[in-house]
This record gives structure tokens, sequence and C-alpha cells, in this order.
């Protein structure tokens, strides 16, 4: 029997005691930074000749700690691993299944602060940034364990005088696991909790840019009591074990949070049938977002600027959920840009390590260089307001960026930029409004800001994104409130903390026995 869970509360730093425990953390992990972590398979430490060094972004000659990597040798070890595993892991009952994760949440909420405290290393996360994501690491450990439950006696079927019908959901088998930089913990965690818990083995490929943090979470699992190859750790070479592992015959599935140029090669290769293949390999994929926030004329308008300017600059814009658009009716767009620009301005942008920090820096130095990049585009393509500097002598800070009057159809109104800037459009009615924020590729998070209930509910049926918000930013989407995933090139709208989320990672069996 499970009690009610609602969610992680995040952590108000307002209080002192808070503040102090949480400096203690950030102490603690950086009396740990500069080790060494091996691959893990089948519960065997292996160290290979390759490394990956992790950088801090705040800091570019701080290490945070190394992995090993994994080249194609070791990946088919791993696979080989997982395929035995599967055959046991598979007949464990879900309700063990499900404690191992509530273990792990259990373990998770007693080190947050310390796992914030890499996260604020390793990713450059601020500390309300890097403790939301601690939190919802946590909560997908906790739904998805309360969801198995849920799902573990299939669903009811019909049955008629003379035979008796079931349908339940059985594991698909091996799966590879990409995860991201940008929510190094919160992504990785829930991507590999809800594989394992469904049944699966995997082959976990964390981000390069953050693999410490993912090293750390295997070792709580590992305590929580996950069974020896159930969970291998294989960072590596994406275009070396990466595509080796999605095109292998034994590959059951894909679950991948990245670029949308990296999720379409997945989908491609992952579709070509191998020989000795004998599935449709399943891809679990989201992609990013071109993610718009609109103003409509009655809006409240400092509602409007600080949703626009925190939904653009929260973890410099490295969400695929970010605004990276506003539109703003044409009868308020003067005031709105003002109020914007004017909170924009009060932002401080420095080390995260410090309380005050409100935005660190980009992950590294490509980021860097192309967040600079569009910055210069956005020079051709609109107005600049306020920010369009950057300083990478030290770490890759880039100052939170506005652009206004830019065209609806300008590459910044189009791209995902995936940095602090963001493109202004103005809109002379809500007709037009709602045909800017369709006009891209993406279909992944919204905003409306409006006290007109029409426009709101046309929003709701006419606004093609997978999360929409009325009245508030487009980012923070929380575990079994927000079930978050997106249309279009935004992936395959997975909706991640969501009550169908743990069926993608099952196939469903429907037995019919007469009497």
């Amino acid at each position: 029997m499970t009690v009610s869970y609602a969610h992680e509360p995040f952590t108000n730093f307002q209080e002192e005691t808070h503040k102090q425990s949480f400096q203690e953390a950030l102490a603690y992990v950086n009396t740990q930074l500069g080790k060494h972590y091996p691959l893990i398979i089948n519960g065997e430490k292996i160290e290979t000749d390759k490394k990956i060094v992790s950088i801090n972004p705040a800091d570019k000659k701080e290490v945070i700690g190394s992995v090993s990597a994994a080249g194609k040798e070791i990946a088919e070890k791993a696979m080989q691993a997982a395929l035995q595993a599967f055959q046991t892991w598979k007949k464990v009952q879900p309700e063990h299944r499900a404690n191992v994760l509530f273990k792990a949440a259990a373990i998770l909420r007693r080190r947050k602060h310390e796992f914030s405290g890499y996260l604020v290393k390793e990713a450059g996360k601020p500390w309300k940034e890097a403790d939301a994501d601690t939190a919802e690491a946590i909560d997908f450990l906790e739904y998805y364990a309360r969801q198995i439950l849920k799902l573990k006696d299939g669903s009811p079927v019909k049955s008629r005088e003379g035979e008796h019908n079931q349908y339940h959901y059985e594991p698909l088998g091996v799966g590879i696991v990409i995860s991201p930089f940008n929510f190094p913990l919160a992504i990785m965690a829930g991507t590999a909790a809800a594989a394992i818990v469904s049944g699966n083995t995997i082959l976990l490929k964390p981000a390069d840019a953050a693999p410490v943090v993912a090293a750390k979470f295997v070792e709580v699992m590992e305590e929580a009591g996950l069974p020896d190859g159930v969970l291998n750790f294989i960072p590596g070479d994406g275009a070396e074990i990466g595509d080796y592992l999605v095109e292998h015959p034994k590959t059951r599935f894909v679950s991948f949070t990245g670029s949308r140029a990296v999720g379409c090669r997945i989908y491609e290769r992952a579709a070509k049938v191998q020989p000795g293949q004998k599935w449709l390999k399943r891809v679990i994929a989201e992609m990013g977002g071109k993610d718009t926030v609109l103003v409509d004329r009655d809006a409240d308008l400092d509602l409007a600027a600080s949703s626009i300017v925190y939904s653009a600059f929260g973890f410099s814009g490295q969400k695929c959920s970010a605004g990276s658009r506003a539109v703003i009716h044409q009868d308020v767009y003067d005031e709105v840009v003002e109020k914007a620009v004017a909170l924009t301005k009060s932002l401080t942008v420095g080390n995260p390590e410090d309380y005050d920090t409100y935005m660190g820096p980009v992950i590294h130095e490509a980021s860097y260089n192309k967040v600079m990049s569009y910055i210069e585009i956005g020079k051709t393509e609109g107005k600049l307001l306020t920010g369009g500097e950057g300083d990478d002598s030290k770490g890759y800070f880039i100052q939170p960026t506005i652009f206004a009057d830019v065209d609806e159809n300008a590459r910044l109104m189009q791209e995902e930029i995936f940095g602090p800037v963001v493109a202004i459009c103005k809109a002379r009615d809500f007709d037009h409004m709602l045909e800017i924020a369709n006009n891209t590729d993406y279909g992944l998070t919204g905003a409306l800001l409006s006290k007109n209930r029409a426009h709101i509910e046309r929003a709701r049926e006419d606004f093609h994104v997978g999360n929409l918000y009325f009245n508030r930013g487009c980012t923070g989407a929380i575990v079994g409130y927000q079930p978050f995933g997106g249309f279009n090139m935004s992936g395959t709208d997975s909706k991640a903390g969501g009550p169908d989320y743990l069926i993608l990672h099952m196939q469903a069996k429907t037995t019919s026995e007469a009497y």
C-alpha cells in the first residue's frame, strides 16, 4: 500500500538554515572534485584509456571529474550484459522494481543539496535551478514507481460466457537511454527509471558535458538495490557508440533527449531493420523547441513582462521549453517591451555558486560560439535593446539579450538558439498572434497572457503545442501535474511525467482462455 504523493517541494532559500545547508553541501562537493569514475557493466567497474573530462562552465580551468569512455567493444559487452540481465529482471515483480525507485528517491532526498551542488558545479546551474532539477529527479522516481503499481494488473477488458480475457503489459527488452546536459539529473534519472521500473534493462549514455552527476546517480541506484546488469553506465562518443547501439539488432528501444538533428538521425537509423532483428524498434524522442509567449492587449502587463523574461533566461535559456520568442499585441507592445528590458537589466549574471546569481554560464565553448553567432545574426534582423555581450575569458558567460521588432520569419524567430536570447515580434490582433505562434517547425511549449476568456479557449484548441500555459511562463512543468512533451519537430510527444509514459516502454498482450 503506497501513500499518496504530491511532489518534492522546492527549497526556500529565504530561510537561513536552508541557505546554510546548501552552502555546506557546495563546500563538500568542492572537496570531491577531480575524481575519476569508471564504466559500470554488469556491476563491474571498467577503466578505459579514453576519458571524458568534465569542466566547470563557470570556471573552465576547474575540472569537475572524469569518466572512462566506452568504445564499440565495450558497448557490445554492455549489450550482452543487459540482454542477460533482462531474462531475470523482466520476471521480477513490479512491486519490487517500484521499491528500488522508492529507495533511490529516499537516498536522493537525503542527499538533495549534495546533488544540487554537483549541478551547480558541472552544469552551471544557479541554486534555484539546481534545486528544481534535483526535486524533479525525485519526483520522476516517485511518480514512475507509483505508475507501475497502477499498470501492473493491466487494463480491464470484457469477457463473455465461456471465456476469460485479460489484457496486460510486459517489458520490451534492452533500451538505449541517451540523456542531455541541460537536466543532467532529472531527465537522465527520469528516462532511466521509467525504462527500468517497466522491467527493461538499459545502457545509459549521459551527456558528455555532465557525466559526473550521472555517475553519482548510478551509485544511488546500486545502493537502492538495483541488480547488476539492469543499468549499465557507458559514457562515450555519440558518433561511435551511439550509432552502433541505435543500429544494434538487439536494441529494442531508444529513449533520447537532445537536439533535433541528433533526434532525426536516431529516428532514421532506428527505423532500418538490421540482419537478425526481429522487431521494429521504438523511439521515444524529445528534441527541442522554439517556444512562444503571447501577450494579449488586455493582459496583466507586469506579469507578461516577467513571464517573457523568466521563460527566456532561466538557466541561460538552455531549456527546450524556454520562451525564446515573444509575440505582443501592437496596442501594448511598447509598454511590455519597456518593462521586459528593465526587468532583464536587473538580472545578475555570474558564478552560479553565489546565492545572488540569477543566471550562470552556457554549458561549453561550442554553445557559447553558437549563441554569440546568433546574436550577430540578430543585429541584422532586429533592434538590440539589452545584452548582446559575451565574456569567455574565465567561463562561458553571455548577457541576457533582447531583440525587438523582429520579423516573424526571421532566423531569430525560427531557429532554436538554446541560449539567453529572446526575439520579440509585434502582432496586429489575436488572429495574427496565433498565426505567428504556430509559424514554427516545433510545438513544445507556449504561453498566453490574456484576460479574454474567448481568446484563452481559442488558444486551447488552436495553439499547436504539447504544453500550453495560461497567465504564467512557459517553463517549469512539474511531474504528474504537467506531463511534458511536444508536437511536430519537438519529438514524439512522449509526455514524461504523465500517465501513459511507462506504456511506451512496454507492449500489451491479450490472453483469452476458453472454459
